[in-house]
């Protein structure tokens, strides 16, 4: 009887942090993104920023679908976007195109960044009623790692235009229906 209380248990924990280590994983693959960008290695970080992606979209459903929601699940959420959708695409971008613009470059790498991280600030606190205020920071990371692939084909300063277009409508005050 004991050992099958201890199994119980044990079950009953792991279901309540399931949602958690999906998040996680978004944030280690986050940190592998910024680790392959520092070696150089910008397409895998692309990648990897892509796949953290996948796992930012599971991470929520799987808590509301299993009723684990909890406010230390949302704060670790934003955490991890901040490394996944804000460091990361901003670095690859910053890396591979916006270092050649000096001070302007390294300025609006992070703004993006400080954008991102208000944002997540600001969803944080606010009431969840089926909106999102801002262009969400996983969509921004998103598209400002698609500008990546851009790069043979548009200005620097396109991307550089961008990434300031996105920082600002991650702070901007419109709504998004939430899918």
């Amino acid at each position: 009887m004991f050992l099958s209380e201890v199994v119980d248990q044990t079950f009953k924990k792991l279901k309540s942090q399931t949602a958690n280590l999906i998040t996680l994983s978004n944030l280690s693959l986050g940190g592998f993104a910024i680790i392959s960008i520092l070696h150089n290695q910008l397409n895998l970080s692309l990648l990897l920023i892509f796949i953290a992606a996948l796992t930012d979209r599971f991470d929520g459903m799987v808590a509301r679908k299993m009723h684990i929601e909890s406010e230390l699940g949302k704060q670790l959420d934003s955490m991890s976007d901040i490394i996944s959708f804000g460091i990361a695409p901003a670095l690859l971008l910053y890396i591979s195109v916006l270092n050649q613009y000096d001070f302007p470059g390294m300025f609006f790498t992070i703004f993006y960044i400080g954008c991102g991280a208000f944002r997540l600030a600001r969803f944080n606190i606010s009431e969840n009623d089926g909106y999102f205020t801002g262009l969400p920071i996983t969509v921004a990371g998103c598209l400002l790692t698609l500008c990546y692939l851009t790069i043979p084909f548009v200005s620097g300063v396109l991307i550089l235009c961008m990434t300031i277009t996105l920082a600002v409508l991650m702070i901007s005050p419109f709504t998004l229906k939430k899918m």
